[in-house]
């Protein structure tokens, strides 16, 4: 196996160290500190947010609640499709405030209105409701443009990063029985696709770089509290009927995700899906996050978004 990154080594040192010194402590993990250790991590390492022309927060609303999104306009005077991203945090931790600095990337590269959704998460809110808010977030957003005067064409792309990934994936199989919900591509970058963890890379890669094995399992016994079919709530294992939205998976090589997300890719590859698997081979799970230590492979990563959402060529 190579190795990660030189310019992670570092940083996964530092990862081990306090990882070791937190469970010496006699310490536990709770969702507090799950959800603070990624609006850390991402508040020390993504430090250059790009500027945005218009940035507005505002709710979409529902027949039971109302589901809080930021939206953001990379040209406002042009009439643009949309972008629905869907921030990753093991369905426990993220939020659209900690991931802003992603979302703006997004939208500059995509040239998109992107749409960030806060959905409800783990364990206060377990599974399905962060997927019920993501669908309504889904259906409501056009709707939600036109009341604020936003032109917009009406295409609808969605994006997500690990956790996020998942609800991504799982509303495209869930649209294709949505009436009215038309997904044209999704983006799903070092996703969590199988909740059984039952692919090699789970046991291969499951310590010592970043996101551990023991750590998934925590997340998703937060995120499953009712004996659900963990497997059928897996996108991995879900049919693929037609129509079904054109995909880009994105892999790392040190993430213990990886080969359920090529499994996945190769999936819809057989169902005749058109399908893009790129695989950063030394980076690590959640490496948009860290961005001011590899910032060429976040750029590759944004400029291969863009090119796939706009139908470009990629270099």
């Amino acid at each position: 196996m190579e190795n990660p990154s030189p310019a992670l080594i570092p940083f996964l040192e530092q990862v081990r160290k306090a990882g070791k010194a937190f469970l010496q402590n006699g310490s536990q993990p709770t969702f507090a500190n799950a959800r603070e250790g990624l609006a850390t991590l991402t508040r020390t390492f993504v430090t250059k947010p790009c500027p945005m022309a218009k940035i507005i927060d505002a709710p979409i609303p529902g027949p039971q609640w109302d589901v809080p999104v930021r939206i953001y306009h990379p040209a406002p005077e042009q009439s643009l499709p949309l972008l629905l991203f869907i921030h990753g945090g093991g369905h426990m931790a993220g939020s659209i405030a900690v991931y802003d600095g992603i979302a703006r990337r997004l939208a500059k590269a995509s040239s998109r209105i992107t749409l960030s959704v806060e959905y409800r998460r783990a364990p206060e809110c377990p599974y399905p409701s962060g997927l019920e808010d993501v669908t309504q977030a889904a259906k409501g957003a056009f709707d939600l443009l036109e009341s604020l005067g936003i032109g917009h064409e009406k295409r609808l792309a969605i994006a997500g990063d690990s956790g996020g990934s998942a609800l991504a994936a799982s509303l495209s199989h869930r649209a294709v029985h949505e009436p009215g919900l038309s997904i044209e591509k999704q983006i799903l970058i070092y996703p969590s696709l199988d909740y059984t963890l039952s692919m090699p890379s789970a046991e291969e890669l499951a310590k010592d770089y970043l996101l551990e094995k023991d750590k998934i399992l925590w997340y998703f016994d937060h995120y499953f509290q009712n004996n659900e079919n963990r497997k059928a709530a897996s996108p991995l294992f879900m049919e693929i009927p037609p129509p079904f939205p054109q995909t880009l998976v994105v892999t790392a090589g040190f993430c213990p995700l990886k080969d359920e997300g090529k499994a996945y890719a190769e999936r819809l590859k057989q169902a005749g899906i058109f399908t893009m698997h790129e695989e950063f081979r030394d980076m690590i799970h959640a490496f948009l996050n860290l961005e001011d230590l590899i910032p060429e492979a976040c750029d590759r990563l944004y400029n291969l978004a863009g090119a796939f959402l706009q139908d470009q060529p990629i270099i």
